[in-house]
């Protein structure tokens, strides 16, 4: 294991954690403060969870010496973002319930809650349990949700590239029984029959670590801005194994010159016997030799730059007893999602409706959640949660299209998804403001608008059907994947942002800064120019990202 200087407080947390229940148990039960001890906020992410406040009322309520208005995100694990109806519904139930009412889709395939109290945190986990969904290592210092190519009818083996999702899934949670004790009332264990975690230890991995599968030539899940980034290799109709890509990772900090994005390295080929025993060994150099010491450089993509790529593969194979094999060919032609319906090999329908943001709420007028609680309630459509944000009703057979049909068109859905813009249909916003500590600027709250801006100055330019991606954060941590979208729009204090420009439609390029701290009229400004000099100098079929990267104006 890599020498390591001092200990951190987050890293003395863990290792005192008691198996990650610290003391969790004695927070939930103060009653005098919304809020948790400073320690068990730590350790909650680990249980899926953050403690947040309403930034848009901390000066209110610090005017009357109030304290902050404290609530909870939960946010749940799904490999591979597939539910069932039945999940949709308590869903449906619990978010009216316990939070604010609203879903929200992430850009890792999954859902999260916000605006629930602490008094509420054991009720929504016992009535996620039964039926059987959990928030276990969706955050925090482990393996977090695995994500997979979500339309079943990109592959006649979606079924079985989907799998390994699930199995990547279970091979690395955390082995403690803590969960279950503090919010689902388990007997607790006596110390000597905590189960032994051989992965985790009792130390955790220097920070998160996310895992993605894309089946070429789909992208959709952003495979190189993952920490393993697994492509499958299919051949002659069979799934022969992997090319397993190492190192992806998005954040960086505004003024630090030593954090940045970066894009997976391709190790080579993996058969798929072997795979699951090369990811776990992938993620075992990364606890040994991660930096622990500065969190802001813990992150696999600086251990591999640091080591070396060749160091950290080989170590890779010493430890799995196997070499890589040269990386097959693939190509990765569409990262976008596959609006409306779409027919699988085996004759069933999948509809994949756009969500703005993720935002799945009835407001304005379209009242999005009730038409999906109306689609759950017929038994007939399974829930599949995309990277960009999206959903998909999937697994429809033929006889039962027509019924799903009439309930998008009865509430609007199939008109919205089919009339939205190409720029707003490659839109991804992070939640932001006013729920994220790290936020300086908004992020779903104002994308929607600046769109409704953007689409006359590309319709005065001829470019309303130019599938353009944007993307905005609300600070530099890149969960909205801002630096890898033709358009990025990466916040730095409220109401400006950087713009980054120049990444390629497919995902295997970064984008580069063009400019700082520009307000809105900055930003329609330089798009406007841009956009004008883009539908003149083109080349054939060349994408916005590629022409801004040929005609070298970037630094």
């Amino acid at each position: 294991m890599a020498e390591q200087k001092k200990e951190t407080l987050a890293e003395k947390v863990k290792r005192l954690s008691r198996g990650l229940r610290g003391s969790l148990s004695d927070s939930l039960k103060d009653e005098h403060t919304g809020s948790l001890r400073s320690d068990d906020q730590l350790l909650l992410k680990f249980h899926g969870m953050y403690q947040q406040d309403d930034r848009d009322r901390r000066e209110e309520r610090a005017a009357k010496k109030l304290e902050r208005l404290y609530s909870f995100m939960i946010r749940l694990r799904i490999p591979g973002g597939m539910i069932g109806p039945v999940h949709w519904e308590a869903l449906h139930n619990v978010a009216g319930e316990n939070s604010t009412g609203t879903i929200k889709i992430t850009t890792r395939q999954t859902v999260q809650l916000h605006g629930i109290l602490k008094s509420q945190i054991k009720p929504t986990i016992k009535a996620f349990d039964s039926v059987f969904l959990d928030s276990i290592a969706a955050c925090g210092d482990v393996n977090r949700n695995v994500t997979c190519t979500s339309n079943p009818a990109t592959s006649p083996l979606h079924k079985e590239v989907f799998g390994y999702a699930g199995e990547i899934s279970r091979s690395l949670l955390p082995k403690t029984r803590a969960y279950y004790e503090i919010w689902l009332d388990e007997n607790l264990l006596a110390e000597k029959e905590e189960p032994e975690d051989p992965l985790y230890k009792d130390v955790y991995l220097p920070r998160k670590f996310k895992i993605a599968i894309a089946i070429p030539p789909y992208n959709d899940v952003d495979l190189f801005t993952n920490d393993i980034g697994l492509i499958a290799i299919i051949e002659n109709g069979q799934l022969l194994g992997f090319n397993v890509a190492v190192g992806g990772g998005l954040g960086t900090t505004h003024g630090n010159a030593d954090t940045y994005p970066r894009v997976g390295t391709v190790f080579g080929y993996i058969p798929k016997k072997d795979i699951l025993k090369v990811v776990y060994e992938i993620v075992t150099v990364q606890r040994d030799f991660g930096n622990r010491e500065d969190r802001k450089l813990s992150r696999l993509k600086y251990t591999l730059d640091r080591l070396g790529v060749e160091f950290y593969k080989r170590e890779v194979e010493k430890r799995v007893g196997i070499s890589f094999e040269p990386a097959k060919e693939y190509q990765f032609t569409q990262r976008s999602d596959d609006f409306g319906w779409k027919q699988d090999a085996a004759g069933n329908w999948h509809y994949t409706v756009f969500v703005e943001n993720g935002r799945v709420c009835d407001e304005h007028g379209y009242n999005l959640k009730t038409a999906l609680l109306e689609v759950s309630k017929t038994r007939r459509a399974t829930f599949r949660f995309t990277c960009n944000q999206n959903l998909i009703l999937s697994d429809i057979f033929p006889k039962d299209k027509d019924l799903i049909e009439s309930i998008l068109v009865k509430f609007g859905v199939h008109r919205k998804t089919s009339e939205i813009s190409q720029i707003r249909k490659n839109s991804i916003a992070c939640v932001a403001l006013s729920t994220c500590s790290l936020a300086l600027a908004e992020g779903q709250r104002y994308l929607p608008s600046l769109i409704d801006k953007i689409e006359p100055i590309l319709g005065k330019h001829g470019l309303s059907n130019e599938p353009v991606s944007i993307r905005m954060t609300g600070c530099p941590n890149g969960c909205a994947r801002p630096y890898i979208s033709e358009i990025g729009l990466v916040g730095t204090s409220y109401g400006k942002y950087n713009l980054h420009l120049g990444a390629d439609a497919e995902g295997y390029r970064l984008n580069k800064k063009y400019k700082d701290d520009l307000d809105e009229a900055a930003i329609l400004l330089e798009l406007d120019g841009l956009f004008g000099r883009f539908s003149k100098e083109r080349n054939s079929k060349e994408s916005f990202g590629d022409y801004i990267n040929r005609i070298g104006i970037l630094n």
